[in-house]
C-alpha cells in the first residue's frame, strides 16, 4: 500500500499515548492522540483506525463504540490495555471491536493485525453503519413484537409462533403487522434481514 491507514489513539495515559504513538509512526502511520472521546468528537476522523484503551470503570470498549456510533463515526476499532483478562476481551469482541492487543505493543502482531484490518476497514464501517441503525429500528418494537420477529427470524410460521406464545394466530398477525410497520418492512425476509443484521442475541422462551 503506498498510504499507510492513519492511526487515532484514545486512551487517558499520556504516557501509554507517546509509547502507541511511537509505535505506529516507526511503522509509518500518522497518528493523532486524544486523551479522551471529547477530545476526538471535536474534531471526527472520518477515515483511518481507532486504537482505544479498554478501560472497565469508564464503561469499556462498549460504551466508546455506542458514543461513537452517536457522533456517526464508523471507524474500525482495535481494543489495547495492559495484561487485558479474557472476559474483557470477549466484551470487547462482542461489543464491534476488530482486535485486542496486549500491552506494550508486539509490533510484529500490531503490522499483522493492521494489515488484516486495512482490507476490512471499509466493509466494517458499512456493515457497522447497517447494525446500529437496525438495532435502534427494533428499539422502538413492544416486548411482544420484538418475540415475534426472534421466532420469526428462526423460520416459525404465524401457527408455530402463536403455540410458542400461548395466543391465538390471529394475534401474532396483529403483533406482526406492527412489527412490520415499525420496522419500516415490506416482507418478512426485510424484517428478519434487519434482525440479522443488528446482531441481536434472541430472546426465545423454551
Amino acid at each position: 500500500m503506498t498510504r499507510k491507514t492513519p492511526l487515532h489513539i484514545v486512551d487517558s495515559c499520556s504516557r501509554q499515548r507517546a509509547e502507541l504513538a511511537r509505535v505506529g509512526f516507526a511503522l509509518g502511520h500518522h497518528c493523532e492522540v486524544y486523551g479522551d472521546l471529547s477530545e476526538l468528537s471535536a474534531h471526527p476522523p472520518r477515515d483511518g483506525l481507532i486504537i482505544a484503551r479498554d478501560t472497565a470503570e469508564d464503561g469499556g470498549v462498549g460504551m466508546i463504540l455506542e458514543r461513537l456510533a452517536r457522533l456517526g463515526i464508523w471507524l474500525p476499532l482495535i481494543a489495547v490495555e495492559v495484561q487485558p483478562r479474557p472476559n474483557r476481551i470477549v466484551e470487547a469482541i462482542k461489543s464491534g471491536a476488530l482486535d485486542y492487543l496486549a500491552l506494550p505493543l508486539d509490533p510484529e502482531r500490531f503490522t499483522r493485525c493492521l494489515t488484516r484490518i486495512e482490507k476490512e476497514a471499509e466493509l466494517f464501517g458499512a456493515a457497522r453503519r447497517r447494525m446500529i441503525e437496525a438495532r435502534d429500528r427494533i428499539s422502538t418494537l413492544s416486548a411482544r413484537e420484538r418475540e415475534v420477529l426472534d421466532w420469526l427470524a428462526e423460520g416459525s410460521s404465524n401457527k408455530a409462533i402463536a403455540r410458542e406464545l400461548e395466543i391465538s394466530p390471529r394475534t401474532v398477525e396483529i403483533h406482526r403487522a406492527n412489527m412490520m410497520n415499525k420496522l419500516g418492512a415490506r416482507h418478512a425476509a426485510e424484517a428478519v434481514r434487519l434482525r440479522l443484521e443488528a446482531k441481536l442475541e434472541p430472546r426465545l422462551r423454551a
